[in-house]
């Protein structure tokens, strides 16, 4: 069966395709990250079938996640956009449509067809998105978490302060452990 126009959209849109790849991100940049782990997370963010993936794939997937991590490296929005324009020109295939045989709603890829090697896939999936988010807010898609216990990125969502933690439990722990260091020096 063949999800809704509404349906779809909103499971793969830009927000939803950039979160993936924050996840992907984290968990390729994991000690091995196993085949089933990173299956699991493409079900968690959408992916609907089989997801088969082997360990060269989990290995393609790793280098296309550290590619990314430079994106949400980036300090200025000049510097995400040109290491986005480098891996689309380095990496990626041209702007295509798809349906997947009929089975979704019309969308945009930039791999280079629908059996696209997973590395690739994420890789493009993930550069289209981010690509649009600074696009759209015209200010780098996320960042590292500040904490030097932490290497996750996080996506910088709406207005208001920058973010400097991927989560609210870092942002804690770097609180807790900053007032312990000055109560210590007293």
């Amino acid at each position: 069966m063949t999800p809704s126009s509404d349906e779809w959209s909103t499971r793969h849109s830009v927000q939803a395709v950039a979160r993936r790849t924050a996840a992907l991100v984290n968990a390729l940049s994991e000690e091995e990250p196993t085949p089933g782990v990173i299956a699991e997370l493409l079900r968690e963010h959408g992916e609907v079938g089989s997801v088969d993936l082997s360990p060269s794939d989990v290995a393609e997937m790793r280098a296309a996640a550290v590619l990314l991590r430079e994106v949400f490296a980036a300090a200025h929005v000049d510097v995400a956009a040109s290491v986005l324009n480098r891996l689309l020109r380095q990496s990626l295939g041209t702007v295509r449509l798809t349906s997947h045989g009929g089975l979704t709603p019309w969308h945009p890829h930039l791999d280079s067809d629908d059996d696209a090697p997973w590395g690739e896939w994420f890789l493009a999936s993930s550069c289209m998105a981010l690509m649009v988010l600074i696009w759209d807010h015209q200010r780098p898609p996320g960042g590292l978490c500040a904490s030097p216990s932490c290497r996750n990125v996080y996506l910088t969502q709406g207005s208001g302060l920058p973010r400097r933690y991927c989560s609210r439990r870092c942002a804690t722990r770097e609180r807790v452990a900053a007032h312990r260091r000055a109560r210590a020096a007293r």
